[in-house]
């Protein structure tokens, strides 16, 4: 094939073998896919992430001119935001939610979401935190989500740029927060919040400030609500309804249902009740919101008790949505025949505590009476009214002890639950016995399987680290450093970096509060593991070297020899390779002392990465090989398969190629197996070198393109560079440089691939990260060099 000379042509002549692409002038990033590759590659991701909406009564002026405000500037060319404020319960949601959901055929690139929180309990959404949620909704890998809030916004208004797409901010606090959560491009964005928002004046904010309904529309939502004749019958009494519910549709749909509760029972009454109690409120208004307060207050009066205690009871939930099993746990009472024992004890376990009958009864009154919102997929949530409502009524009508009982009920939900999913992505991993409450302990169902309980601990992420942020406070930190201990394989597999660093900091000061340094060594070693991942091995580092203090500070040999894996991850990522190989060396003789047959052999599997770093392909081929036997012996077909890689390289390096050959081809069918793209592409790539120093150009070319393939995969960019230079170099020089070693085709060892990618620990679980595989769903097969460093994480 002739390149591409000035005023030449392009030209692809005799026999191609393998794949092969005829270009003139290429600008911006190339994928090269071949056989299966091309169908199973990446793909754009499409998020879809906006609520369900509900019916609209009444609104379609506002619709109109949010509308009339999108195609004026969509005409224009520019990007499109408008800022829908009003008081809380007037309906800025639902409004903007029915608009936007019908807008989805002209913004097929998808919906992002978020709710900003600014009437939440714990506060605020951290901005940065959001971005890197939307980040994650567009595709982005976690390992691939810049850690500085900047690089996040930079790369979210990157990857919005071409797309059309809508983005709803929801109950934003200010303009500050929101200005950082703008996508590039002309797509439209929608901002609610009780205030307008001003400070977006300069970004060409549309404001539209929603008024409560006029009293015929809020008539006829009433009408809807009841679903029968006594509006039309009853019209004065339902004036006078709506009017004390001030044209609020929260507070008319509240009140409604509780008439349609009652089929027998006339407005007037009603209307009777709630003039007493806009009374007994006028000192006492959310906001200025009496007609939501009073309806809220009548309504909470009505509840049957089972559910009127559900209600407050949910109001110490700190997260914003939850499933029906909380319900049942908060409305768990303890009994001197069942539960676990007591706080600080270890009970009998949760399993088959179903919690007292009337739970979802209970549950289904509160959904009846418009008190909750069912988001799908059993979840529920309050509005952020509601909400303040039933955190007012636990703080009046509950003991603090109670409500710290609830509290603990549920955060012992959580615990079990997670801890059951834990179990059920890593069944080998050793496992700190649990202790919980006074219960009983509900134990919920993560869903059948590895991927499903990945699932389950990813959508209850923002449930649980409120749970986590607010445990120490409620008194129950020995529940907030077990629910940090039992989310690990999400952060492990997922890299929630923000998550993940932010748990096991809350988990460490738990852990030291209740005086337990085993767990302190956890939270340490595993939160070390999060700084690592996420480019920050100073500070790895040094949480590693406490934890090594701590374990040797209480006898604990095993724990201490397993920190020297850790640390010698963190010198090697940090280029300190000398330090990091005797680390190694070390971790490899005192783990097998210790019982640790496993993390021994990844220990030497590290020390080779290590040696063919600093060019001792002989010194590496002995620790791989050694690595290997005992990887094998111990049932670990995945590490031991990259410990043939690197013999492969090895013998690559020593120019012995029929050895290598042989070593990296049964290395490519174990790690096929398990769809591990990484490192699948880098054997690839080592054979595809194979090829090109025999002469076997075609075959070689064929090689690269597949490794290239599965590298742009899996997103690991120093593998995609090194290979699109392999296959330049093949292409131009017609000869291929047959010179180059094993790190120069996109097989970079750990130490480089980690640092490039600034997130990898080593071989990042690509099984389980990308492919997802359930084949591979233990944690031995991450953190690299740390393979067996992850799975030993927690102790």
């Amino acid at each position: 094939m002739r390149g591409q000379e000035p005023g030449g042509h392009n030209e692809l002549s005799g026999v191609v073998h393998g794949p092969s692409v005829q270009a003139a002038v290429v600008y911006g990033g190339v994928q090269v896919r071949t056989g299966d590759a091309v169908a199973s590659g990446p793909r754009p991701a499409v998020p879809w992430q906006l609520p369900p909406a509900v019916p609209l009564t009444a609104r379609t002026a506002e619709v109109e001119r949010l509308e009339h405000h999108r195609v004026s500037v969509s005409r224009r060319g520019h990007p499109v935001l408008a800022a829908v404020s009003g008081l809380g319960g007037v309906g800025k949601t639902a409004l903007t939610l029915s608009w936007l959901h019908g807008l989805r055929p002209d913004f097929p690139d998808g919906q992002l979401y978020a709710d900003l929180g600014a009437q939440s309990p714990s506060g605020p959404a951290d901005p940065g935190e959001v971005l890197s949620g939307f980040l994650r909704g567009l595709g982005v890998p976690p390992r691939q989500v810049p850690h500085e809030p900047e690089e996040r916004a930079a790369l979210y208004r990157s990857l919005t740029a071409e797309r059309a797409l809508v983005v709803l901010l929801d109950d934003a606090a200010t303009a500050a927060q929101v200005r950082p959560l703008l996508p590039g491009g002309r797509n439209l964005t929608v901002v609610t919040g009780r205030r307008r928002m001003s400070g977006l004046a300069l970004e060409g904010c549309y404001q539209l400030q929603l008024e409560p309904l006029a009293p015929e529309a809020a008539l006829e939502l009433l009408a809807a609500t009841l679903a029968d004749d006594r509006v039309a019958t009853q019209t004065d009494d339902a004036r006078a309804l709506v009017r004390l519910c001030a044209g609020l549709p929260l507070a008319v749909r509240v009140a409604g249902a509780r008439l349609a509760a009652r089929p027998g029972r006339r407005i007037s009454a009603m209307v009777r009740a709630l003039a007493a109690e806009q009374g007994r409120l006028d000192g006492l208004a959310i906001e200025g919101d009496h007609g939501v307060r009073a309806a809220l207050d009548l309504s909470y009066r009505g509840l049957p008790e089972t559910s009127a205690r559900l209600y407050r009871l949910l109001g110490v939930h700190p997260g914003r949505e939850f499933q029906s099993a909380v319900a049942t746990a908060v409305l768990a009472r303890g009994s001197a025949d069942g539960g676990p024992g007591p706080a600080g004890g270890t009970g009998p376990g949760p399993a088959g505590v179903t919690g007292p009958p009337g739970a979802e009864r209970a549950l289904e009154n509160l959904y009846d009476a418009n008190l909750l919102i069912d988001v799908g997929e059993d979840r529920y949530r309050f509005h952020d009214l509601v909400r303040l409502h039933a955190a007012e009524k636990a703080a009046q009508d509950e003991s603090a002890a109670e409500r710290a009982a609830a509290f603990r009920r549920l955060a012992d939900h959580y615990v079990a639950t997670a801890t059951r999913a834990e179990k059920a992505v890593e069944p080998y991993h050793p496992l700190r016995e649990r202790s919980y409450g006074l219960g009983p302990v509900v134990e919920g169902d993560p869903g059948p399987g590895p991927r499903a309980a990945l699932d389950w601990l990813e959508r209850e992420l923002p449930q649980l680290m409120a749970v986590i942020r607010r445990a120490r406070a409620a008194g129950a930190a020995e529940a907030c450093w077990q629910l940090a201990d039992a989310m690990g394989p999400l952060f492990v597999r997922r890299k929630h970096y923000d998550e993940w660093l932010a748990a096991y900091e809350e988990g460490l000061v738990a852990a030291r509060e209740v005086g337990d340094t085993q767990a302190a060594c956890r939270m340490l070693t595993s939160g070390g593991q999060g700084a690592l991942g996420s480019g920050g091995h100073g500070r790895a580092l040094e949480m590693f070297e406490e934890a090594a203090g701590l374990f040797a500070s209480i006898g604990d040999r095993l724990g201490h020899a397993r920190t020297l894996n850790y640390r010698g991850l963190a010198h090697q990522r940090l280029g300190q390779l000398d330090e990091a190989a005797v680390l190694f060396a070390r971790a490899a003789v005192e783990l097998p002392t210790h019982g640790d047959e496993r993390a021994g052999g990844l220990a030497r599997l590290n020390a080779a990465d290590v040696d063919l770093d600093l060019g001792r392909p002989e010194r590496a081929a002995a620790a791989a090989a050694a690595a290997r036997e005992t990887l094998l012996a111990v049932d670990d077909p995945y590490n031991a398969a990259r410990a043939a890689t690197l013999l492969g390289r090895s013998a690559l390096l020593r120019g012995r190629l029929d050895e290598a050959e042989h070593l990296l081809s049964g290395a490519l069918d174990d790690l096929g197996a398990v769809g591990a793209d990484s490192e699948t592409a880098r054997a690839l790539g080592a054979l595809g070198e194979v090829a090109e120093r025999r002469g076997e150009r075609a075959l070689a070319r064929e090689r690269y393109g597949r490794a290239l393939a599965l590298a742009t995969a899996a997103r690991q960019p120093g593998q995609v560079d090194e290979l699109r230079e392999r296959l330049r170099l093949l292409s131009e020089t017609g000869t291929g440089t047959g010179t180059g070693t094993g790190t120069e085709t996109g097989t970079k060892t750990g130490t480089e691939a980690g640092t490039e990618t600034g997130t990898e620990t080593e071989a990042e679980t690509e099984a389980e990260t990308e492919a997802e595989t359930e084949a591979d769903v233990s944690a031995d097969s991450d953190a690299g060099a740390g393979a067996g460093a992850q799975a030993d994480a927690a102790g």
